[in-house]
Order: C-alpha cells, then sequence, then structure tokens
C-alpha cells in the first residue's frame, strides 16, 4: 500500500479548495463537459454541507448546461407535487406546502431548509424561463399505497370505468391495510397468494392504452406518464416487499434497478417532449458511488444506480462523492423515531476519511479522473464511512464502514472536514437540544 505520507501529500497537490466563491466550481463543470447524467452523492442523509453544495452545483447545471430535472432519493408521488408546483401547477402556495407529503420516516430528508431553498429557486427559474424548465421527481419506491391510490385517481380523471377496473385489481392488497411489510410477510411464507399479477396488469393496461387517455397536449402527457411511473412502481414495490422477507440480497438490487429505470424513463419521457434530457441525480454515496469498487459488491454481489448508469450509459455519466470527518448529523437512533442532532466522531485509522483529514486542507475537491499519484493512491481499498438515516456511534466500524476503492467509485470527490446536521423542516425536542 502506498506509504500514507507521501499519499497525503499528493492529494494535498491535486485539491482544490473550497471557499465558497462563485467560481468554486468552474473547473468541475468544465470536466462534467457534456454529461447527461450528473449523480451527487452524499456520505449521510442528514448533513448541511452536502445539501448545500448540491444545490449550488444543480443550479450552475441548470442554468449552465441546460438540465432538465433534478431527479432524488425520494418517493415518486410525494415528489411529483413538488414537481407541480416548481412548474408553477397546483394549488401549493410555498416550497413547505409542497413538501408537505414528504410525511413517512425519514421526513427530514426532503423536508428541510436547504430543500426547500432549492424548491423555491426552482419555481423562480421556472417562471423566468418557461421555455426550458426543470423539473422535480423521485426515484424511489417505498410508496406502494400513495401509488396505486394515485394511478386511480388519474383514471377517474380521464376513465371512471379503468378507474374501476384499477380499484378491484389493487383491492389484492387491502386485507394488509397500508402496512406493505405485513403484505410481504404473508406472501413471502406462503399464507396469500401475491398481487403480482394484478398490479402487472394495472401497468399493462396503461401502457396499452396511452394514446386513447392521452388528448391534451404536453400537460396530458405529464399526467399519464406520472401515472404510469406510479403503476410500474406498484409492481416493483410489491416484489420488493415480497422478497424482502426471504433473506436475500435481491432487495437491494431490485430497488436500485428500479431508481436507474426511473431515470431512464424520465430521460426518455423528456426526449419524447422535445426538451434535452439532462438529469442531476440525489442520492446516498452507496447508491450512486459505482458499487464495483466496494466491499458490497465483492462479497454480497449489490450492484446499484451509479454502476449501472455507468454501463447503460458510458461517457455520459458522472459522478460526485461527498466525504466528510466529523462534526454534526441529523440522524435517528433506530428505524422510524423521531430526528436527533447528533455528533458524528472523527473517522476511524486507516480510513479514506482520516486520509482526506491529514491534507490539512477545509474543504476542497478531486478531480478522480486525472492520473496523478492522488488518484493512483485513492485507488487502493480502505475503509469508507456510510451513515443513513440511522447513526449508532456505539457501534461506528460494524454499522458504518466498508472496504472500498475511492477512485474507481466516483469521478469527483467534495471534502468537508468539519460538517454541520441538516435543519429539518419539523424540529424535535431531541433535534434542538443536541447530544
Amino acid at each position: 500500500m502506498t506509504n500514507v505520507h507521501s499519499l497525503t501529500d499528493a492529494v494535498r497537490a491535486a485539491a482544490r479548495p473550497l471557499d465558497g466563491n462563485s467560481d468554486d466550481y468552474d473547473v468541475l463543470l468544465d470536466h462534467i463537459g457534456e454529461a447527461r447524467f450528473v449523480l451527487l452523492g452524499e456520505a449521510s442523509h442528514g448533513t448541511h454541507e452536502f445539501y448545500r453544495e448540491r444545490a449550488r452545483i444543480t443550479r450552475r447545471l441548470i442554468e449552465e448546461k441546460g438540465f432538465t430535472a433534478v431527479a432524488v432519493e425520494a418517493d415518486w408521488p410525494d415528489a411529483y407535487r413538488v414537481n407541480r408546483y416548481v412548474r408553477g401547477q397546483g394549488q401549493d402556495r410555498s416550497a413547505p406546502e409542497a413538501l408537505s407529503d414528504f410525511q413517512r420516516f425519514p421526513r427530514w430528508m426532503w423536508r428541510n431548509v436547504d430543500v426547500q431553498d432549492l424548491v423555491e429557486w426552482l419555481r423562480e427559474h421556472n417562471a423566468h424561463y418557461p421555455d426550458r424548465m426543470a423539473g422535480f421527481y423521485g426515484i424511489d419506491l417505498y410508496s406502494l399505497h400513495r401509488s396505486m391510490a394515485a394511478v386511480v385517481e388519474y383514471l377517474e380523471g380521464v376513465d371512471p370505468e379503468a378507474a374501476q377496473r384499477a380499484r378491484q385489481r389493487y383491492s389484492c392488497f387491502e386485507p394488509y391495510g397500508q402496512d406493505p411489510q405485513q403484505y410481504g410477510m404473508a406472501t413471502a411464507y406462503g399464507i396469500e397468494e401475491p398481487c403480482e399479477d394484478e398490479a402487472a396488469a394495472q401497468l399493462v393496461e396503461l401502457r396499452r392504452r396511452e394514446n386513447e387517455l392521452i388528448q391534451d397536449g404536453i400537460l396530458a402527457e405529464d399526467e399519464h406518464f406520472y401515472a404510469e411511473q406510479n403503476a410500474r412502481l406498484a409492481l416493483n414495490a410489491e416484489r420488493y416487499y415480497r422478497e424482502m422477507f426471504r433473506g436475500r440480497q435481491d432487495t437491494w438490487n431490485l430497488r436500485d434497478t428500479h431508481m436507474a429505470d426511473t431515470i431512464d424513463a424520465l430521460a426518455q419521457h423528456h426526449r419524447e417532449q422535445g426538451s434535452q434530457a439532462k438529469i442531476v441525480v440525489w442520492a446516498h454515496n452507496s447508491h450512486l458511488g459505482d458499487a464495483r469498487a466496494t466491499e458490497v459488491n465483492w462479497q454480497q454481489g449489490q450492484q446499484n444506480v451509479g454502476q449501472y448508469m455507468r454501463e447503460r450509459h458510458p461517457g455520459e455519466t458522472y459522478i460526485i462523492g461527498f466525504s466528510t470527518f466529523q462534526g454534526e448529523v441529523t440522524a435517528a437512533d433506530d428505524w422510524n423515531t423521531p430526528a436527533k442532532r447528533k455528533r458524528v466522531r472523527p473517522a476511524v485509522p486507516e480510513s479514506h476519511e482520516e486520509l482526506l483529514h491529514g491534507v490539512g486542507i477545509p474543504n476542497f475537491w478531486l478531480d478522480l479522473r486525472e492520473p496523478n499519484a492522488a488518484t493512483t493512491g485513492l485507488c487502493e481499498e480502505r475503509l469508507q464511512r456510510f451513515i443513513g438515516v440511522i447513526y449508532r456511534p456505539q457501534t461506528e466500524r460494524g454499522s458504518h464502514y466498508y472496504h472500498a476503492r475511492l477512485s474507481e467509485q466516483y469521478d469527483a470527490l467534495l471534502y468537508f472536514d468539519h460538517t454541520h446536521a441538516l435543519v429539518p423542516l419539523d424540529k424535535t425536542s431531541g433535534w434542538e437540544a443536541g447530544e
């Protein structure tokens, strides 16, 4: 392995400081070039600096390179309400109101001050440039029941008889209430027959009747596309919750395949409407950093969005990872528990984060495509930290680290030595008090 001191010196020489100036990302945008898919990661789901800098880069991609969509690791129907708002549609009068559908755990991921500011900026941008609007979309698949309801609601407006057929098909899920995990458990263990055929039939009908149902131009095309993606989500979510209780790795790959397919469907929809299909994606490093450069791929066969996009769109995908050494994070102790403002411990020895901390520059970015001693050294296997919506510092090493090759995961890396917690719109007493 490369000597740590010499590698630290090499990274210091290659690092480009981030000072908060307007020209911070001039060179980065040059390197992004004509990529149509720019993937912006995050090392946690609750760090202010990651959201703030992703927003800065996103605004420039929209203004200077004509990007037409922000696709985020969020549920499709919840995000589509925001999409309507930023396009000047719907009834919402403010960004917090447009973000109101984000009610399931973890709400702070999208109901936070940084996303609120980006949403307001998107609305203002679209009002000034109606010929080059940018939308806001979700690519995740957890919203099984909300998506089924959205399909029925759409059909009520265009074909009430088709809405009744959809209701009948989706009634297969009714015995399990609003908890898709109950459905997954019952079908995985053979207690009940799965509803896959019904969900598939609904998607097939929507696709087959697309031309018949669309009669009023682009807005009608958007609404049909919205409904079709909800029907596809319902089908994939049905499979996801069924696989969840079979103890397989398939659920991760199924979820990330769905997200990559949604990005591709969005690009195709924009092309069909005559606009540029250029999409910026916001999701966790674990979804966007190429899985082939990580331990979870080598040992468990885990694949992800970053890998899929590079394979499907070689030369058109640019991946940017994010990293920090210590600070604060908005996270929970366990699933479905309140958000807290928690202290992030200094990174463990022999990790990428410890090495980057040793560079001694508070905030900087690295071009990982450039052939030099830094990128060569960062291709070596080291521990890397991944904090999701749960942070367990008491089991730091086991819960949040695995081995990875930094230079192979990303095309560029943004590093912030000391970071701060994301500020939720719905602050809890635990968040206010801090740790």
